[in-house]
């Protein structure tokens, strides 16, 4: 049985292909000027302070880090009601329909880590085992895309949903492993207030004035926690009320705003300001590290192998069972596009490393693994995925 398309789903499926566009345009521009004689001013640009300091509240940091920190948060959220809405209404809201995504996403995510972790431990390095677990959403799409009829509508709602359950396993990951200090009392007062959130939902509260200010309250008590700022953007997305998932609802009219500055304001400025990676001589040098080629090997080949290996056991132990209009060849195709790690994996990479030598190797193993996995995954659909008579829209 075919699923059924949603308006609200072709609007997603829309927004990322054409964002995921905009970002390989916005990282081109972003390399291009960084290592052109504008470079130095652009990187000053991007570091240069913003806020102020007033009494308790310390909001005086760089453009970059409110980029990271505070739109980024925005971008969390959106991912929050996306996963909100296909664990509620979704390819995720019946174990049989997320059975296959959810163990190709666990499969996905283990051994891209595994491999990163064998050849970094007990280096400098081994806090970056995060970085090849990711998928970048909008760029696999946007792959995808080009494919045209070729593909099949089942397979980009696979790829979808398991993108998202990789998404919500890396704002997992973040929250448990990348959190530099802690601070009870505003962890607390978080809490806290999604406390009062959660309240506000099952009053039935429907304004969304009533979720705004404590959510950016919220995100405040977070930031100054140390638990990453963006998991309130996830917080706040399963707070909203959800009712029956139609245009009545918040979380609808939020995701549905949220598409389109996400897509084409957000990540773009995301790349921009993160992706100034500088090829000085002997660059290609760092690609021999234990921490790039755990970054490479963990998206080219652990993503693949562990999608398919993961998911093959699932319809092999009848856990999970394979769409009439897809093949084994397919989720391979989607296996090998979930190497393109990119804004995930460089938000990762933020977090994990603070020595610039080895974010801007990172960096640039990421970006190589993406191009390549891109690349790979439209060639290998090309060649051995059936041709599907369906639409592919």
């Amino acid at each position: 049985m075919k699923p059924a398309i949603t308006k609200l789903f072709n609007d997603f499926f829309h927004s990322e292909k054409a964002g995921g566009f905009i970002l390989i345009f916005c990282t081109v521009i972003s390399i291009w000027v960084t290592n052109s004689g504008m470079g130095a001013g652009y990187l000053d640009f991007w570091h240069m302070s913003v806020g102020f300091d007033m009494g308790i509240l310390h909001l005086n940091h760089s453009l970059e880090y409110w980029i990271n920190d505070g739109l980024m948060t925005i971008f969390f959220l959106l991912v929050g009601l996306e996963i909100e809405r296909e664990l509620y209404i979704g390819e995720l809201s019946t174990f049989k329909n997320a059975s296959l995504p959810l163990f190709a996403a666990i499969g996905g995510m283990i051994a891209p880590a595994v491999i990163h972790y064998a050849f970094n431990q007990g280096l400098e390095t081994q806090s970056g085992f995060g970085i090849p677990m990711a998928t970048d959403i909008a760029f696999a799409l946007g792959v995808l895309s080009l494919l045209g009829k070729r593909v099949p509508l089942t397979l980009k709602v696979f790829l979808a949903a398991f993108a998202i359950i990789d998404d919500l396993g890396a704002i997992i990951i973040i929250a448990l492993f990348y959190t530099d200090h802690f601070s009870f009392l505003y962890f607390g007062l978080a809490m806290g207030l999604f406390g009062l959130l959660t309240l506000f939902n099952r009053l039935k509260i429907n304004h969304s004035i009533a979720y705004i200010l404590p959510g950016i309250m919220m995100w405040y008590c977070m930031l100054q926690s140390g638990v990453h700022a963006t998991i309130s953007g996830v917080m706040l997305a399963f707070a909203l009320p959800f009712g029956k998932g139609d245009e009545r609802s918040i979380s609808y009219r939020w995701q549905h705003v949220l598409h389109k500055p996400v897509a084409f304001l957000i990540l773009p400025l995301f790349a921009l300001a993160n992706t100034c990676i500088e090829f000085a001589d002997g660059w290609h040098k760092q690609l021999f590290s234990p921490n790039s080629l755990g970054i490479m090997l963990g998206l080219l080949m652990g993503k693949p192998i562990g999608v398919m290996l993961f998911a093959f056991a699932a319809v092999k132990l009848k856990i999970s069972s394979l769409s009439e209009d897809i093949s084994w060849h397919h989720l391979v195709t989607a296996g090998i596009l979930g190497g393109i790690g990119f804004t995930m994996s460089v938000f990762i990479t933020l977090l994990a490393f603070n020595e610039g030598a080895i974010v801007i190797a990172s960096k640039t193993a990421i970006l190589l693994s993406s191009v390549v996995a891109g690349i790979t995954g439209f060639i290998y659909h090309k060649v051995f995925a059936p041709r599907t008579t369906e639409p592919g829209e």
